[in-house]
């Protein structure tokens, strides 16, 4: 009997990991589609001796593309980047990226495609981020509309550039940001009238279990009555960006300043940081801050894939002890 085999795409990054090894636990040949195979290496004990096998493809290559899609049943497209950098542009990977793997997969006749975006993608936004994964997804409906689009909202776990990020500027800075656009306003109290620096504690996120993402990816490929539609994937509960500091702070045991500033002083900051080889904020990420990026309702989500979504609280403690003080002053 005939192996099933997924291609993935972007299947060493962070959802990828643990989708690769949910796939093979099913019995797939999961072919994993990447920039650099030698460093997706580290994938294949996931599986069985050759059921896990990085691949080279170039996205912008149609022909290197339909090389790794051809005799494949499924495909899934995880492929996004969070800033631009010479010929890696939103546009590049996020719409044209996505195109062309769409247009291979219906060449190829794959049965099912399952294409992530994010929470927030719109045509209209501000952001060049969210316009391109909005372009993603109209051009893979276009050429395949029996795909899944998923999207979900920021993606925690133990290798995640959210919760990893702020806690290891907690470990290096006495005060952590918060980004507001409603503080420093003057609020009315008994006194009299005070001034409300943090507002309503900055953009508000509902982060999402990367398990629950790769479940969701699994379930959506086991479902053909997923094809075609959209699902916003959010976790149980929404947390302003001051909230979830404060997470951070509770799970590190370390106490930080917690400072509001204006959106426009971010725009400075991004200014200068964008130019880092890794920037922690860039202008398109802050236009994108000023938007929350929380489920919106009308469409279906993890609980119409029969998905419980798991709480940040029940996750966090399991990675981010290792930048308290006892785990970095022992080296853990």
């Amino acid at each position: 009997m005939d192996r099933r085999v997924i291609t993935v795409f972007g299947g060493s990054g962070f959802i990828g990991r643990h989708l690769v090894r949910r796939l093979a636990a099913e019995g797939w040949v999961v072919r994993v589609a990447v920039r650099d195979p030698v460093a997706a290496e580290f994938l294949r004990p996931m599986g069985d001796v050759g059921q896990v096998v990085p691949l080279h493809v170039d996205i912008a290559n149609a022909a290197s593309v339909a090389a790794v899609v051809q005799g494949a049943q499924a495909v899934v497209n995880l492929v996004g980047i969070l800033y631009e950098r010479g010929r890696a542009t939103f546009e590049r990977i996020h719409h044209q990226g996505a195109a062309t793997i769409a247009t291979a997969a219906k060449t190829a006749g794959v049965a099912r495609l399952v294409h992530v975006s994010a929470l927030g993608a719109d045509k209209a936004s501000a952001a060049a981020y969210a316009r391109s994964k909005a372009a993603g997804e109209e051009a893979v409906l276009a050429v395949f509309p029996g795909a899944t689009i998923l999207r979900p909202s920021v993606v925690f776990g133990p290798e995640d550039d959210f919760f990893n990020r702020f806690a290891t500027l907690a470990t290096l800075s006495p005060v952590l940001p918060v980004y507001t656009g409603d503080g420093f306003k003057p609020v009315r109290t008994e006194a009299g009238f005070s001034i409300d620096a943090f507002g309503s504690g900055g953009p508000v996120f509902q982060p999402v279990w990367v398990g629950d993402v790769a479940e969701a990816i699994v379930r959506a490929l086991a479902d053909p009555q997923t094809a075609g539609r959209i699902y916003e994937l959010g976790g149980p509960r929404r947390y302003s960006l001051k909230e979830l500091l404060e997470l951070i702070m509770t799970e590190t045991g370390r106490r930080r300043l917690l400072v509001p500033l204006p959106f426009w002083v971010a725009r400075i900051q991004a200014a200068f940081l964008q130019f880092l080889p890794k920037p922690p904020l860039t202008p398109d990420q802050v236009r994108l801050l000023q938007v929350d990026n929380v489920v919106r309702g009308g469409k279906p989500g993890l609980a119409d894939l029969g998905i419980t979504a798991t709480a940040a609280e029940a996750i966090l403690p399991l990675y981010l002890g290792r930048y308290g003080k006892s785990a970095v002053a022992t080296g853990a």
